[in-house]
């Protein structure tokens, strides 16, 4: 059974600051070693089948075959389809293969621009892999997964009908690489079907980890064509889309080209034309045929108009897929055009300017850091804030007035295993200029901050997307991001990516602050520490006499007395919700100040409980502004802070869901229970750790965490 996600997600955090997750060392997917699978194989001499991704009908998944060809289906290796399969015969090329039967034109788009840039194209395609020497059906793939890199390891079962694959299938009959690579990325997709309709963006985004720019070719810039004259110079992948016909379905428009399909863009090249400069565009249909039939189609009279160099450098007479065409008409019948690379120097044409980047995980939880866009000024402020101080450009760029020198990307992050299953949310971000005021300020910055201040930049429209970005020009000095979901209460991960010309520094805007004059308003007075207590409707002073009710003939509470005690004297009426303390949450406690370690409280634990809690049912009460007898999640920020207990973003957002659960309120004993566990696995901290840092044995560990 693998650990606990919470332990998970600690674990990935150290293992990226190891360079786990980079290029170099690739988080292994599945937790599946290619290296470890392959010398295991061999040692056995068998062949490997992959348990994470069978050769089954659950790996094609629902919905993409009819039930007729879904039992028709037989996953064969390639040694089964061919007498001698290759991975790559003749090097790698756009040319290679053909879509089958799911939808991913968009995957395949990506992988003929992969093509072209080989160092890119052999950070995800390892090459040393074959049939042949030391063979044993495993192969493995690379993508970039939600910022890391990850190791894909899949098995060489391939689904056929009749002997013939059925999706992707290369040109070259002993040809597997294309099969195999498209059946990686259904892996980490959840299965074939889950890849059935996309835009090349998000799959040029998987190979590279780079930077995605959209033009909407509708508001295009006018010197689009320079940007992708030079995006095609500085090794950049690009893709572009036609728009949807009257149905989802692929038909063929009359000109040739293929409605709501993807295409990439392999080609940019301005070519005299009876002495005028014509600016055409080259692009491939990923299904390996079905051409453009106008203006510079590979059969255009157009072509004699230009001088036989030319013709004989860019002209190929063949159904391959491949074709040109003018700027203007790809304006006209395409979309949008997407452009991912490594960095977005070709914007401005200065290939030595630096751009430097930083890559931030954060997470959106309903009521406690999913405060919604600025049409909601009372929860804005509690969306997660990024803290950015920008200095001058470096020596070697540029500073021509108008130039952008920051990008901005928000991107989601799925919550689900299967692709398909992801719910995208309306997302996007603003950027605020840190006034002189509050430049001193460590922590989030409250509602008067955004009641105050207005955006010096932000997203153009809160979109329903994978990711958004945007370029921008800021001038030196300290801003603070905000990422948000359109509307509050969404609760959905993200990674917030900036890329910046000028030295930049970047930092998380939610820890060590102290919150008291901005959580306490006149409806939420902050709270006062007293001895006082509510017993059987009157004040006593002596809690002594509480305890001896309660106490055995040893002058010790149980956990069943403990329980009697809280119910019949802490909770009152004006707790309306309440069941009271559960044994289990009084076991808790008792456990947490049980110094003795006796199942029971002495007089001395007792009243040091005692005390805490009548502060935590004060806190409750005082921060419960509905009077409603529970806290909801956003009550609960007040609540803990109140307490005294400073957390960050990432521990609240932990609470909310450990404690407040599907409903997303906090009951009095929640509340107590989980307020009482921070201050006691604080103080356990402090006293164990060695320089901020805890070393324990394993039997110390499970001592700690099996009583407390």
């Amino acid at each position: 059974m693998p650990p606990p996600g919470v332990c998970m997600s600690i674990m990935r955090e150290r293992h990226k600051k190891e360079g786990v997750g980079s290029l170099a060392n690739p988080e292994k997917h599945s937790n599946q070693d290619f290296q470890q699978l392959t010398q295991y194989c061999l040692a056995r001499g068998v062949r490997y089948i992959d348990e994470m991704f069978p050769p089954d009908h659950n790996s094609i998944g629902d919905g993409l075959l009819s039930p007729d060809n879904m039992g028709r289906v037989v996953w064969l290796r390639p040694a089964k389809m061919v007498q001698y399969p290759d991975f790559v015969v003749d090097g790698l090329s756009r040319f290679d293969f053909g879509q089958g039967m799911v939808g991913d034109c968009w995957f395949l788009a990506s992988i003929g621009a992969l093509t072209f840039q080989k160092h890119i194209l052999e950070q995800v395609v390892p090459l040393n892999q074959s049939f042949k020497e030391d063979y044993c059906g495993i192969f493995h793939f690379r993508f970039w997964r939600f910022g890391r890199w990850v190791d894909v390891v899949i098995d060489d079962k391939l689904p056929t009908v009749d002997g013939r694959l059925i999706f992707v299938h290369s040109k070259t009959p002993n040809e597997f690489w294309p099969a195999l690579l498209e059946k990686a990325y259904a892996k980490v997709c959840g299965s074939y079907a889950d890849m059935n309709s996309g835009t090349p963006a998000e799959a040029m985004m998987d190979f590279t980890g780079g930077v995605h720019i959209t033009f909407k070719l509708t508001d295009a810039p006018p010197n689009l064509w320079d940007l992708l004259f030079r995006a095609a110079k500085s090794k950049s992948l690009i893709g572009c889309g036609t728009p949807q016909g009257e149905t989802s379905a692929n038909t063929v428009a009359p000109n040739g080209l293929v409605r709501g399909h993807a295409y990439t863009v392999t080609g940019v090249k301005q070519i005299m034309s009876q002495g005028m400069l014509v600016n055409l565009i080259r692009l491939f249909n990923p299904w390996g045929q079905g051409e453009w039939k106008g203006d510079w189609s590979d059969k255009s009279s157009m072509w004699q108009t230009v001088s036989p160099d030319d013709r004989k450098m860019c002209l190929s007479v063949e159904e391959d897929g491949e074709f040109w065409m003018t700027m203007k008409h790809f304006c006209e019948h395409f979309v949008d055009v997407d452009i991912c690379c490594l960095c977005p120097d070709f914007l401005d044409g200065n290939s030595t300017c630096h751009w430097t980047p930083s890559f931030h995980d954060g997470r959106w939880v309903a009521g406690t850091t999913a405060g919604g866009c600025l049409n909601f000024p009372n929860s804005f402020w509690i969306n997660p804030q990024y803290r950015v101080k920008i200095g001058g450009l470096s020596g070697v760029c540029s500073e021509t007035q108008g130039d952008n020198n920051m990008l901005v990307s928000l991107m989601q992050k799925p919550d689900k295993r299967n692709r398909r299953l992801v719910k995208s949310l309306h997302i996007g971000f603003s950027i605020f200029e840190v006034s002189d005021h509050f430049k001193g300020q460590s922590g989030k910055f409250p509602a008067s901050f955004f009641n105050n201040n207005v955006p010096v930049a932000q997203s153009k429209n809160y979109l329903n997307a994978r990711e958004v970005m945007e370029f921008f020009r800021l001038k030196p000095g300290e801003y603070l991001i905000v990422p948000s979901t359109f509307k509050p209460n969404e609760t959905a991960s993200f990674i917030l990516s900036i890329l910046s010309k000028a030295e930049t520094h970047i930092h998380e805007n939610s820890n060590d602050q102290d919150m008291e004059d901005i959580l306490f308003s006149p409806k939420t007075p902050k709270p006062t520490s007293t001895d006082k207590f509510e017993y059987n409707g009157g004040d006593v002073d002596d809690k002594r006499t509480l305890f001896q009710k309660y106490s055995d003939e040893f002058e010790e509470v149980n956990a069943e007395q403990l329980q009697s005690c809280l119910n019949e004297n802490l909770i009152q009426g004006n707790v309306k919700k309440t069941q009271g303390f559960s044994l289990e949450s009084c076991r808790s406690m008792l456990a947490l100040m049980d110094t003795s370690i006796t199942g029971k409280l002495n007089v001395a634990e007792f009243l040091r409980l005692w005390r805490k809690v009548t502060v935590y049912k004060d806190i409750f009460f005082r921060t419960d502004e509905d009077r409603s007898g529970m806290l909801s999640l956003s009550e609960l920020r007040n609540a803990i802070m109140a307490s005294g207990i400073r957390v960050g973003d990432d521990m609240l957002n932990l609470m909310a869901l450990r404690y407040g659960g599907c409903s997303g309120i906090i009951s009095l004993e929640s509340f107590i229970s989980l307020v009482l566990r921070m201050d006691c696995m604080a103080k356990i901290f402090r006293q164990l750790n060695d320089g901020g840092v805890i070393s324990l044995q394993e039997s110390e560990w499970m001592y700690i965490s099996m009583y407390t």
